[in-house]
């Protein structure tokens, strides 16, 4: 099955909604102009479809996916504007665009990445498409998972293993975190939000969810030597210059493409479970390892 006009039908869906959200977001002008800056500036929307792809897999209705869609897609786009401060990752291009602190300053990207975050959850608590006890626990769902046991937590590996070796049993539990947490999070509040997931539905998910969310870091660290700035969007090399350690550095190239295969292997044969009903999901894990940026 191909399934990119569904992708881009999701992409499309999640965009128009994250405009309306912004456009009630804010009373102050340049923090809202950042957060728009940062928010809608291009972005793959990978996540955001995974929780419309999850939705609908099990049968549920898009409007009950779309409060948790932007939300995802708040978090990332804040998670975005922090790394990308001087004090993290130092970058001045992001989706081929200057980063948002050089657009406008430091201590306003601060602010902006500050405004997603919580925008996020407001937007999941006001949703009144589901039961309040679903709601509740898909707020507890991305907390945790973009928090200090999630995304925060490797990121805090990531800055605090720069310049020095580590093992690749430590290089997966970092990207675990860093990447695949909240990769596992809108897979997981997709499936919520249809409101007919089953303890096995979520099982199955769980490991779709852990194997993608590695093989787009180990596909990144792959493009950040092979790719180039202009395809990337991003400075290329960055990680080398950093001195992070990368799957490629690790295994070598080869050993990082293997690893990335068998990760899609595992993505695959993890939603057999649902058959025909996963195709959408069975496309876009070979989305991520096939992309070129």
């Amino acid at each position: 099955m191909d399934a990119k006009p569904l992708f881009q039908q999701y992409q499309h869906r999640v965009e128009q909604q994250l405009k309306t959200v912004l456009s009630h977001a804010c009373d102050a002008d340049r923090v809202r102009q950042a957060m728009h800056y940062s928010l809608l500036n291009g972005g793959k929307r990978v996540r955001p479809v995974l929780v419309y792809m999850a939705n609908q897999l099990l049968g549920g209705a898009l409007e009950q996916a779309d409060a948790a869609a932007c939300a995802i897609e708040c978090i990332h786009s804040y998670s975005l504007v922090h790394d990308d401060l001087p004090a993290m990752d130092d970058d001045e291009l992001r989706r081929g665009k200057p980063t948002c602190h050089i657009a406008f300053d430091e201590a306003t990207a601060i602010l902006a990445g500050d405004g997603l975050q919580a925008l996020a959850f407001e937007l999941l608590a006001a949703d009144t498409t589901l039961p309040t006890e679903v709601s509740l626990k898909m707020v507890g769902i991305l907390a945790r998972n973009s928090g200090y046991r999630g995304m925060v937590g490797g990121q805090s590996i990531d800055l605090c293993n720069e310049g020095q070796q580590i093992t690749v049993e430590q290089l997966e539990l970092m990207h675990q975190h860093k990447t695949g947490a909240l990769i596992s999070a809108s897979v997981e509040l997709g499936a919520l939000s249809s409101n007919r997931a089953s303890a096995t539905d979520l099982q199955a998910l769980n490991a779709y969810s852990r194997a993608i969310g590695l093989a787009f870091q180990v596909k990144d660290d792959i493009l950040d030597i092979e790719s180039n700035t202009e395809t990337l969007g991003k400075p290329q090399g960055s990680d080398l210059l950093l001195e992070k350690s990368t799957y490629p550095a690790l295994l070598g190239m080869a050993g990082a493409k293997q690893k990335l295969a068998q990760l899609n292997e595992q993505a695959h044969a993890s939603i057999d479970y649902f058959k025909d009903a996963a195709a959408p999901l069975h496309w876009l894990a070979d989305y991520i390892v096939e992309r070129q940026y």
